[in-house]
Order: structure tokens, then C-alpha cells, then sequence
């Protein structure tokens, strides 16, 4: 079936505008069936409406809008993770810039510290939130007392909440009242949760990495533009499994 369309930008031209190489490359991926359109194999020379097709390569959304952007900030303490807070308190949105208008991937507490991502790629964003999609996010927490064996081993095999057992988590000790711990569901306030669960309340939670994307060189309250390269990997770490 063709995805020919009157209208709209021609398929390669928009694929090299995003970063996929050439017009010869993007011609090649097409005619690979790599790239599909609204769930349909792509011919080439069909045309794509970038405001409302929905564009995947290697079973990974796309996004085409020449207005797309991603932001990576390393969230501080006492920021809210919201696009508007009706209690007058500093948001995420308010720290990087207000045009194209961003809303946060997932939330953070607000005395949640690290990273977090911000577009306005509503596609990526849903597979990065939704459990399905199995993204990781990595967590050190700084919790009172010392967990023993028994309690990491809890925490790795999944702890009962009052909204049901969590998934199995990697978790390491890594000095004395600190653990690393990464997880792929998004419960609210979840790592707390699980912590407080096996008898350590948490005393300072910062996440170290979403998925591929991890940078240690962004202080608190910094924000900069993810590279061609994190996009695509993002793009990958969300892709269908079939």
C-alpha cells in the first residue's frame, strides 16, 4: 500500500534535515523497508505532513517537526517538575528557554535532584514514561542507616508498596549509606518508597541517568541541547520490540 501523499514534505528530505545522512542514505533506508509511515512501509518519493505523521526507523519514532527540541537538565532540589505550579513555587520549564514550549519526560520530586529530559515530542516522551518500553533510570540515594545483604537482595527481587510489588531493580552499595539503584516503572516517588519499605529512609535522591544519557559534567540548575547522537540513541532505547 502507498503512503503517497499530495501534500507534505518528501520522505528523504526530511529524514536528512533530522540527521540520517544523505538523501542517498535516507533513499537506501527507505528502499531497505527500515522506515515507516504511520505504521505503513514507506515508498520512496511518498510524502509525509510533519505536523501529524508519525514517522519510525528501525521500529523508532522520529521526530520530523523542524521545531523539535530536547533538553537535558540536571533538575535542583525544591524545582518543580511542571510546565505551572499554582503555589507560586520554581519550575523546570522556567529554566530552560520558553520558545519552542517544553514539557517534562516523568517527573522528579521536588526534592528530587538530576537529571531530566524536556521536548516537545509528545511520541518519545510517551515511550519514555510508559512501563512497556522498559527505559532505564538510575538512581543514587543517600539513606539513613546501612542496608544489609538481606535489604538490597529485597530491593533487587522487588519490594511490596500499597500499589503492588515492584520489578526486580539492579542495586548496588556503593559506600556505606549509599546505593545505586535502577529501575524501569515510574511509580510516584517510588525509590523512596522502596527504601523506606526495607527500614532506610532516604535522606538526598538524585538520578544519574535516563536510558543512554548520562552527563556528569552538568552542575545543578544547568540545562544544554542533546546531540544528534543521544537523540538517536533515545529514538533506539524506545524503538518496538517487534
Amino acid at each position: 500500500m502507498s503512503t503517497e501523499k499530495p501534500e507534505g514534505e518528501r520522505l528523504q528530505k526530511v529524514l536528512s534535515r533530522v540527521g540520517f545522512g544523505s538523501r542517498r542514505v535516507c533513499e537506501a533506508l527507505i528502499l531497505e523497508g527500515k522506515v515507516k509511515v504511520n505504521g505503513q512501509e514507506a515508498q520512496l518519493g511518498c510524502r509525509v505532513e510533519i505536523e501529524t505523521d508519525l514517522v519510525t526507523v528501525d521500529g523508532a519514532p522520529i521526530g520530523v517537526r523542524p521545531d523539535v527540541v530536547y533538553y537535558l537538565l540536571n533538575k535542583p532540589a525544591g524545582v518543580v517538575t511542571t510546565a505551572d505550579d499554582p503555589q507560586g513555587r520554581p519550575t523546570v520549564v522556567e529554566i530552560v528557554p520558553s520558545d519552542p514550549r517544553v514539557f517534562p519526560v516523568g517527573r522528579l520530586d521536588s526534592d528530587t535532584e538530576g537529571l531530566l529530559i524536556l521536548t516537545n515530542n509528545g511520541e518519545l516522551t510517551h515511550r519514555l514514561t510508559h512501563p512497556s518500553f522498559g527505559v532505564e533510570k538510575e538512581y543514587v540515594a543517600v539513606v539513613e542507616g546501612n542496608p544489609s545483604r538481606s535489604s538490597l537482595r529485597l530491593l533487587r527481587e522487588g519490594v511490596d508498596l500499597e500499589d503492588g510489588k515492584t520489578s526486580p531493580a539492579k542495586v548496588a552499595l556503593i559506600e556505606e549509606g549509599t546505593i545505586r539503584l535502577t529501575i524501569h516503572e515510574g511509580r510516584n516517588r517510588q525509590v523512596r518508597r522502596m527504601c523506606s519499605t526495607v527500614g532506610h529512609q532516604v535522606k538526598r535522591l538524585i538520578r544519574t541517568r535516563i536510558g543512554p544519557l548520562s552527563d556528569r559534567s552538568l552542575s545543578p540548575g544547568e540545562w544544554r541541547e542533546l546531540t544528534m547522537t543521544e537523540i538517536r540513541s533515545l529514538e533506539r532505547a524506545v524503538a518496538d520490540s517487534d
